[in-house]
């Protein structure tokens, strides 16, 4: 079990000790169950309440909070991002470098950097590049002409289709499958012609990538995602897609072929993209929302409804487009009393 005093978390955070600096601490809680020990954090206002019968032996609080909490406590501008530094402090210990495992079959001509730890089973096949730093998982395939940056890791059960790019500290957890075909077929009398992908998948610096989530290849340029982009569990990314710097991805989105997505973006969970549109930066689009067109102007955006008897939802579904259609002709009246003014 890892230890700290409070006077080491506040040097890592550059945060004030509000209390106790020899006071030890060894897990992080949530305000609710911390116990003596354990440090905890309060970002959101709605859990002040729960200050008043914390037992945490810390807790992480902005400096205008510092008389809420009678116990000991580090404050920090944003407690929120306080938290999430000390919680690498608190992580499980990487894997040993230097290792790979007599089950491993890696291809001769591979280029595996001493540094990298290589889990059982892997198998790495020809022409690629394991940078330093790296970790591989158990059973986890890097096809041929793949490669990883340094100190990117790949979970157990990883799977790299060939020539797939990865950059510098990365994280894919288990079961992803990226550079995997996209889904082209040309129809005939006897049925579908496959088009073979021949693209690559290219992931920049910093990305992170869910479980079981799969990206798809090119068809003839790349598909494409940005530095720092967040990807979560059962997303479906399709072929020739490019994410911008920073853009969040959360459950269930799925982003059909060609679409480009700007910087800054974040999509709710289950929405549905279309594809060969263009989202600028900064959107933001809500759970389930379907997006058919382009989307040029930044700013919130919604579609799907929250649940209702369905006679009720097919009643206000009747006066969304009812809705829609006056505001159309509202502003149809607009430009014609603009066009008459200006005509005098």
């Amino acid at each position: 079990m890892k230890t700290f005093t409070l006077g080491e978390l506040a040097t890592y955070l550059d945060a004030e000790v509000h209390g106790d600096p020899e006071h030890k601490i060894t897990e992080m809680a949530s305000l609710e169950k911390a116990t003596s020990s354990q440090v905890s954090f309060l970002s959101n206002p709605k859990y002040l309440p729960f200050l008043k019968d914390c037992q945490a032996g810390a807790v992480l609080l902005k400096p205008n909070q510092a008389n809420e909490y009678v116990g000991n406590s580090l404050l920090v501008a944003n407690p929120y991002l306080g938290f999430a530094k000390l919680s690498h402090l608190f992580d499980d210990e990487k894997p040993a470098a230097g290792f790979i495992h007599p089950t491993a079959s890696i291809s001769e001509d591979a280029e595996v950097h001493p540094s990298a730890h290589i889990g059982p089973f892997v198998v790495i096949e020809s022409g690629c590049k394991i940078a330093a730093g790296v970790i591989l998982g158990a059973h986890t395939i890097l096809s041929e002409g793949s490669s990883l940056g340094e100190n990117t890791l790949l979970h157990p059960r990883v799977t790299l289709y060939r020539r797939v790019e990865i950059g510098k500290n990365c994280i894919i957890h288990s079961g992803a499958v990226l550079g995997c075909d996209g889904y082209g077929f040309a129809p005939t009398n006897a049925g579908w012609e496959k088009i073979a992908q021949l693209g690559r998948l290219i992931i920049g610096d910093q990305v992170e990538i869910g479980a079981n989530t799969a990206i798809d290849r090119g068809a003839l340029g790349d598909t494409l995602i940005r530095q720092d982009v967040k990807i979560d569990n059962l997303v479906h990314i399709a072929h020739n897609v490019q994410v911008g710097e920073h853009t969040a991805i959360t459950a269930q989105v799925g982003i059909a072929g060609s679409t480009s997505i700007g910087a800054n973006c974040m999509f709710g969970g289950n929405s549905g993209i279309a594809g060969h549109i263009k989202i600028c930066d900064g959107v933001q689009v809500t759970g389930m929302g379907m997006i058919t067109g382009s989307v040029n102007t930044p700013g919130v955006y919604s579609s799907g409804t929250g649940l209702l008897p369905s006679a009720n939802w097919r009643k206000s579904a009747v006066r969304f487009r009812q809705l829609e259609d006056l505001n159309q002709k509202v502003k149809s009246l607009e430009n014609q009393l603009r066009q008459l003014a200006e005509s005098e």
